[in-house]
């Protein structure tokens, strides 16, 4: 059985994006209706630019799939590119503060930054999206559910209680156009955003992703590299533009008391049957990881996404050929993305559950991954709880 993995490939204008995904279980339902909707509400989302009015991303399955089921086999999705564009789109000598395009055309030992920013485009995220939205057709097998939404859009704050459940979160923050649940804020958020493209400017905000349904102990504390906290933190640091990434309380942690930062522990019989076997918490302030694992309460990860770089006024800037100072260059580009951002982190944090539930439970299929899974929790509630578990 392989490590659940996956790899992308393509360019912002090149001919398409492929997703190589591996070790996806034999016979788990690849929904591609599921898929093409997150790519969807990718592209969608208030404050927008002009890029997501040419593209209707869409996947097609080129491999590991047969009647609508995984194989085992190797699974590449493509999504095809209508700006596409590479070898016609003009040398960018004048790189974008705060993007990729100076350091990348250094590296790379060109003047033209034109390389750089054809990978290192938000575009990308489409590929990430796309195999993240093939990891919940695992997870939802076994009742794991993942939700991402706006938490704060500059200077404007949700508020969204701790005790909400999946679907409730899901209903609000669908209902409006910057993915926020909190219905109150809505109007204050847009109307910052169009204030922002009033004055050629971006904006940035904080996204957060609750994670429901998962068992105890995905993850380890045995290594390093297994602790599922550190590797949550590693795939949402890696999107575009995410600056800062957070769990649970996060940086806050570190201004309180233990008192006030652990989360004390019960036993509530009701839910001896549920994947956290009645071990509930009094608050959530760990963000549902301990030691590295899964403890059984909602997974809480939230980040912060700086502003788009590209900026429509454009900054101060050196010419690469002459280093003459100039303005910077311009690509279409949007004033918020969070919105945006919101929908990948969700994806993102949806295969790195699905990697550490197969490292767990997985098999070469989706049944021995049942068996493995059904195992457990019998064995959890026969060993655990003197017996009260399984009253």
């Amino acid at each position: 059985m392989a490590q659940l993995s996956y790899r992308t490939a393509g360019e912002s204008h090149g001919p398409a994006l492929t997703i190589l995904i591996e070790g996806l279980p034999a016979g788990v339902g690849i929904d591609t209706e599921l898929i093409n909707a997150e790519l969807t509400r990718r592209q969608g989302g208030y404050g927008r630019g002009g890029r997501m009015k040419i593209e209707r991303d869409a996947v097609t399955i080129l491999s590991g799939v047969r009647q609508g089921r995984a194989i085992g086999s190797p699974l590449v999705l493509q999504i095809v590119n209508r700006d596409s564009r590479i070898d016609e789109a003009p040398p960018v000598h004048r790189p974008r503060p705060g993007h990729a395009d100076m350091a990348g055309a250094i590296k790379w030992l060109t003047p033209d930054c034109r390389e750089t920013l054809e990978r290192a485009s938000a575009r990308e995220t489409a590929s990430r999206t796309a195999a993240g939205a093939v990891a919940k057709c695992l997870l939802r097998e076994f009742g794991i559910e993942a939700v991402g939404f706006v938490a704060e859009l500059g200077p404007i704050r949700a508020v969204v209680a701790d005790g909400e459940t999946g679907p409730a979160l899901r209903s609000a923050r669908d209902a409006n156009d910057v993915y926020c649940p909190d219905a109150s804020v809505v109007d204050a958020m847009m109307a910052h955003i169009r204030q922002a493209k009033i004055d050629q400017d971006s904006v940035g905000g904080i996204v957060e992703t609750r994670v429901f349904g998962a068992p105890i102990g995905l993850g380890s504390c045995w290594s390093f590299d297994q602790k599922l906290d550190g590797r949550l933190m590693q795939a949402v640091g890696s999107i575009q533009a995410i600056k800062g990434v957070e769990i649970g309380l996060g940086f806050d942690a570190a201004r309180r008391p233990g008192s006030q930062v652990h989360d004390a522990l019960d036993f509530d019989p009701a839910g001896r049957d549920e994947p956290h076997l009645g071990l509930v918490r009094r608050s959530n302030r760990a963000g549902g990881l301990e030691g590295g694992m899964t403890n059984g309460m909602p997974i809480v990860v939230r980040a912060a996404m700086k502003p788009i770089a590209t900026l429509l006024q454009g900054m101060d800037s050196v010419n690469l050929l002459t280093f003459a100072p100039e303005r910077s260059d311009y690509e279409r580009s949007d004033v918020c993305a969070v919105p945006a951002a919101s929908v990948v982190m969700e994806n993102v944090v949806a295969f790195e559950i699905a990697r550490a539930f197969v490292e767990k439970f997985g098999g070469d299929t989706l049944d021995e991954a049942r068996a493995a899974y059904s195992s457990f929790m019998s064995t959890v509630r026969a060993r655990f709880g003197g017996g009260r578990l399984n009253a």
